[in-house]
């Protein structure tokens, strides 16, 4: 039977790592997303550290399964920043992942104007493959995060940057919370458009927006017990990342631990039940 297990994005536990990995492994977590460490963001962050985030690894068996350097949230016109990014930012991210051993990099679909033209696509295509050819030749997998105002905000707005850059080398990020609020509802429309494509799932909850106020699973509008069933279902990924968003994080971060658990051990055991 197919099995989902649990991972987080690091600095929603602590920008410690150390810290972060005390508390996580106590849960019972073992895969860690990068982003923000105490000396910065992911890939600008000091040697030390990344040495510490490495030794911590070993020490306690734990797993990296992404880095997020936040790239590519500007628009499209602010050209400089976006070469800055793919010339310089990206390749750095790339590099820092096959040293971690983490099969992705998280980056985003570009923020979209007001008013700004259909025909823009092209050029968010065009930055997204120069960036996928990038991730291509060093065997790592890029992940859109679907965004609120961004050309990458739906699942379906997703599934068609994707598919119009057609390289393996590029996949979704899928966040349902992200969704909310888009032309349709994140699970089960933006799901079924965006499901081909998924290689990580972020995990969080929101009454409003993500941008405005999330809060912990469960409590929000996000249908995770339809969405984590259907995953398991379609065997679309082995886990998901939590990204608790709601303070205070140890306490949040843990309360959705115990929820996901929860969900995850409900809906499998009605599956066994079935079969």
């Amino acid at each position: 039977m197919h099995e989902i297990s649990l991972g987080i994005v690091s600095d929603e536990i602590s920008p410690d790592f150390s810290e972060a990995v005390r508390h996580g492994t106590e849960w019972g977590v073992s895969m860690y997303e990068l982003r923000v460490l105490k000396t910065g963001r992911i890939p600008n962050v000091d040697e030390a550290e990344l040495e510490h985030v490495k030794a911590v690894m070993k020490q306690c068996g734990v797993r990296i399964s992404a880095l997020s350097p936040g790239i590519f949230k500007h628009p499209l016109s602010q050209t400089s920043q976006l070469e800055d990014e793919l010339g310089g930012v990206l390749p750095r991210s790339l590099s820092l992942a096959k040293e971690f051993g983490a099969p992705l990099v998280i980056v985003f679909g570009f923020q979209r104007q007001q008013d700004e033209p259909a025909a823009d696509f092209r050029k968010a295509v065009d930055w997204m493959s120069r960036a996928a050819e990038q991730a291509s030749k060093q065997n790592i997998v890029l992940a859109v995060e679907n965004e609120p105002g961004f050309w990458c905000d739906s699942g379906t707005n997703t599934a068609e940057l994707i598919e119009a850059v057609g390289s393996p080398a590029l996949r979704a990020n899928w966040d349902p919370c992200n969704g909310y609020g888009t032309t349709e509802v994140p699970f089960p429309q933006g799901y079924q458009a965006i499901k081909k494509y998924i290689a990580n799932v972020h995990v969080k909850d929101t009454k409003q927006g993500s941008l405005i106020e999330c809060v912990p699973v469960g409590e929000g509008v996000i249908d995770w017990k339809g969405q984590l069933k259907a995953l398991l279902r379609d065997q679309v990924v082995h886990h998901v990342t939590i990204e608790t968003h709601c303070l205070p994080l140890i306490e949040k971060s843990k309360q959705n631990v115990i929820t996901l658990k929860k969900y995850l051990g409900e809906i499998q055991s009605r599956q066994e039940a079935s079969t």
